[in-house]
């Protein structure tokens, strides 16, 4: 069931994300001639500023969320719905927070929003703020549908909502170019979204509407106060590592670079969110596995998300580091390419993420939050200090430089550690041994790739696209050579048939009827 429900939930997002894809360049594409590179910045600064202000929720989901496993598993639904109004309760009181917080930076915000002569400026941060709060009001059912592994219901609702949204955005910025129109069309349809999925939960799982009997024991209650308080500290240092790069970028550099950048951002969180598409519905399945197998059978799991991760993240990153600039070059014009070595950098970053992931969702999973609740301020302090000295010494790489230093400073040391001493119960050697091994494999796929590509001169798009092709079979024929023996490829190949095997089954009648 696990691997049924992973199935489904990972087809429905990758679908999802084909088609917002391709709206998301069509978008970009009319926003940019429509408003030009200063809204983007301003769009993408704003962005990091309220990711900044829903660190009032750090901790508070994911720590009930983790306290729903076992109860979901056994069935209790008494338990459920006392979890369900916690969370019920501290959502409410974090868009009250939230509320107040970002009112409360109004007086600042011509500091934070530097040489720009956009009008409306107020307007467009309160917008931006009653779209941050309004989900805190609805997101503990559609959290309740991820935890049941049924996010499909979740990407689906939100893929045809944001489906209607971009069409209707793109419509208002080719005609009207109204920036305020186009941030208002994001309110609308984020509460009906949410109203439905609501609605959805309760009728999938009657027992919700129920009047929760009694209180929490102290023991489940005095757990999830622990463990949110690690995940504030923890969820406090990441946003000071990931979050703050388009505020030390506007206040260092200037908005414009932010909206170059944001280009670059946005192709590699493309990739980075189809990744995310397989491995936040494998999230779940961890979850339950931890909750209910043995370590053994952990660790073999884990030994295969690793290597798919490796997969996938190396792939891409080896994919853009070739096809991003003349992609953005072909796209929007050379203008809007940025100098030095800013693109090598954010790879490195890409790929480190990516490589930690299979590690963290264990350590998640496992309810490993307390041990290393400091990790996270410690890489936000050097990460931090490092970017801020750089910047200032060479530009906007220096940004990243300090993020990818703190990152490999701190949590690619700790979270390994835990996980092995903790879960596995395994010489923690084991994961560097691998992370080197496939590192080498990955450098060595590179200089193939690069190689093998750079015969292709990409003037256009179809040339591009014949790069983009050779690149990719070169980097899976060696992937393929190199790890086809393995016991974890054989599982992701027998996943695989099963999923084509069933996308079979459904188009077989079609197929019989229209022979």
């Amino acid at each position: 069931m696990r691997v049924k429900n992973s199935i489904i939930n990972i087809t429905a997002g990758i679908g999802n994300q084909l088609v917002m894809t391709l709206l998301s360049f069509v978008s970009r594409t009319v926003f940019i001639n429509s408003l030009g590179i200063e809204y983007l910045g301003v769009n993408g600064l704003f962005t990091n500023i309220l990711a900044m202000l829903t660190l009032a929720e750090a901790g508070i989901g994911t720590s009930i969320m983790y306290s729903l496993y076992k109860p979901i598993a056994e069935n209790d639904h008494v338990q459920i719905n006392k979890l369900m109004r916690l969370y019920r309760s501290a959502y409410l009181v974090i868009a009250l927070v939230v509320t107040v917080l970002g009112l409360s930076l109004l007086p600042f915000l011509d500091e934070i929003v530097k040489n720009t002569d956009i009008p409306h400026l107020y307007l467009i941060y309160l917008i931006f703020l009653l779209n941050t709060v309004t989900p805190y009001l609805f997101s503990y059912k559609n959290s309740f549908l991820n935890v049941n592994q049924k996010s499909y219901i979740v990407t689906v609702a939100y893929s045809a909502s944001s489906i209607l949204s971009t069409s209707l955005k793109i419509g208002i910025l080719y005609f009207t170019a109204n920036y305020i129109l186009f941030l208002i069309i994001d309110s609308i349809l984020t509460i009906v979204t949410s109203v439905y999925l609501t609605m959805t939960a309760n009728r999938k799982y009657p027992y919700l509407r129920q009047k929760a009997a009694g209180k929490l024991d102290a023991g489940t209650k005095g757990g999830i106060i622990k463990n949110v308080k690690a995940i504030v500290i923890q969820n406090i240092g990441s946003y000071l590592v990931l979050g703050t790069e388009n505020i030390l970028i506007s206040t260092f550099v200037s908005v414009a670079a932010v909206g170059l950048y944001s280009n670059y951002k946005m192709l590699i969180d493309i990739a980075r969110t189809f990744i995310n598409q397989v491995f936040s519905n494998l999230y779940h399945s961890v979850g339950n596995l931890v909750s209910s197998e043995s370590e053994e059978k952990i660790y073999s799991v884990y030994k295969v998300m690793l290597l798919l991760s490796f997969w996938l993240y190396s792939l891409l990153a080896i994919l853009l580091y070739l096809l991003i600039e003349p992609f953005i070059g072909l796209w929007i014009g050379g203008k809007f390419l940025m100098t030095g070595g800013v693109l090598l950098v954010l790879l490195l970053l890409f790929y480190e993420r990516g490589m930690r992931n299979p590690i963290s969702t264990v350590k998640t999973t496992a309810g490993i939050f307390h041990e290393d609740r400091f990790v996270p301020l410690a890489q936000a302090v050097l990460g931090l200090g490092v970017s801020i000295f750089l910047v200032r010494q060479i530009g906007i790489e220096g940004v990243f430089i300090g993020s990818l230093f703190g990152a490999l400073a701190m949590p690619f040391w700790t979270t390994p550690y835990l996980v092995y001493k903790k879960v596995f119960h395994l010489p923690v050697a084991d994961y560097y041994l691998k992370f080197v091994t496939y590192s080498l494999i990955g450098i060595s796929a590179f200089f193939a790739a690069y190689y093998t590509s750079g015969f292709i001169h990409a003037g256009n798009f179809p040339q591009l696209i014949v790069k983009g092709i050779v690149a990719f079979a070169t980097v899976n024929l060696i992937y393929f050579a190199v790890f086809h023996r393995r016991e974890e490829f054989k599982y992701l190949q027998g996943i695989t048939k099963v999923m084509f095997g069933k996308v079979t089954l459904k188009f077989k009648p079609h197929l019989k009827n229209g022979g």
